[in-house]
């Protein structure tokens, strides 16, 4: 189909207030300057950007917080139809940012009874999952019901039309009721999806998974769906593992960095980017870091991430610094 998605995401919209002061704690802090955020959001972003067709599911607060998502994302390309508008006066949740030190920046999440945990599954079209290549779901989207059936939902109209699931972990503990609660649902997802991106602290989540090695996991994990599992360890790079056998370490990009934050969406953004586009998954792995690199060295996470030339520019520049 001509208007066929590359991605449809599922899952977090959220607000992101990012201290203007940095280098300093948020007790100190005064001014902050406003994003569009949410795991989801920014991997939509991202891949929009990077020139691929994608569209989002969520809930949005009916206010100006709701419509400044809408009207952002509208504005770069990422489709909104299926965007719902919250009808119960839920609103949207906000992310208050600290950037202490380029290693050191805490996140301070207001996440009660927010707009995108009320994402239903009547809020969810078969029609619209069915015409994408990928669907992907944000972890954090599983925390609460009704968005956890809503996601759930998705996920089986998904598996049902052969659409490519890909589920990026994105833990926050400030959503989740028990860490029980947490690897529950989290390894049930992860047995139903074809990609698995996270972080080792994400996957050490899954009660199952904390006690074994990165390959144990992926081995786990190929028993069941997944056809690739990706775990990254930051600055130590990446490492994906195929159910075919394949291994591949990916190297981290040096960046002058100001937070640590975004670096997990604008990877997944730009991995997913490089697959759609045919690029074997060791040049993804290359992808996703530099995309990475791109965003921690910048304020913002969602207004920073980088378009498809900007992404193999810096590539080219850093592998020419090596030579």
């Amino acid at each position: 189909m001509e208007n066929k998605k590359d991605i449809v995401a599922i899952g977090r919209a959220a607000i992101d207030l990012n201290a203007v002061e940095i280098n300093r704690p948020m007790e100190e802090t005064e001014t902050f300057r406003k994003y569009v955020g949410g795991s989801p959001v920014n991997i939509s972003i991202g891949a929009s950007k990077l020139g691929l067709n994608v569209g989002l599911i969520a809930n949005v607060s009916d206010d100006q917080h709701g419509n400044y998502i809408t009207d952002y994302l509208n504005q770069l390309g990422v489709d909104t139809s299926e965007v719902h508008i919250d009808e119960n006066g839920h609103k949207t949740g906000l992310t208050f940012t600290e950037i202490k030190s380029p290693n050191e920046s805490n996140i301070v999440m207001y996440r009660e009874e927010v707009a995108d945990l009320y994402l239903a599954p009547e809020h969810v079209s078969e029609e619209y999952i069915k015409d994408s290549e990928y669907l992907l779901i944000s972890g954090t989207a599983l925390a609460q019901s009704p968005s956890r059936e809503a996601v759930l939902k998705a996920l089986s109209i998904a598996k049902a039309n052969e659409v490519k699931v890909v589920f990026e972990i994105d833990y926050r503990p400030y959503t989740w009721k028990t860490g029980e609660e947490t690897s529950i649902y989290y390894e049930l997802v992860a047995q139903q999806a074809d990609i698995v991106i996270g972080t080792r602290d994400e996957y050490d989540m899954i009660h199952r998974f904390a006690e074994q090695t990165d390959e144990e996991i992926s081995q786990t994990l190929f028993s069941y769906q997944p056809e690739l599992v990706i775990i990254k360890h930051g600055i130590q790079g990446s490492k994906a593992y195929t159910k075919a056998g394949d291994y591949y370490e990916g190297k981290a990009f040096k960046a002058k960095v100001i937070k640590t934050f975004g670096a997990g969406d604008s990877y997944a953004a730009a991995f997913l980017y490089a697959l759609i586009k045919g690029k074997a998954v060791d040049e993804a792995l290359k992808y996703g870091a530099a995309s990475a690199a791109i965003v921690v060295s910048s304020h913002s996470s969602s207004e920073a991430m980088p378009t498809s030339e900007m992404l193999e520019n810096f590539i080219e520049e850093q592998e020419n610094q090596k030579i």
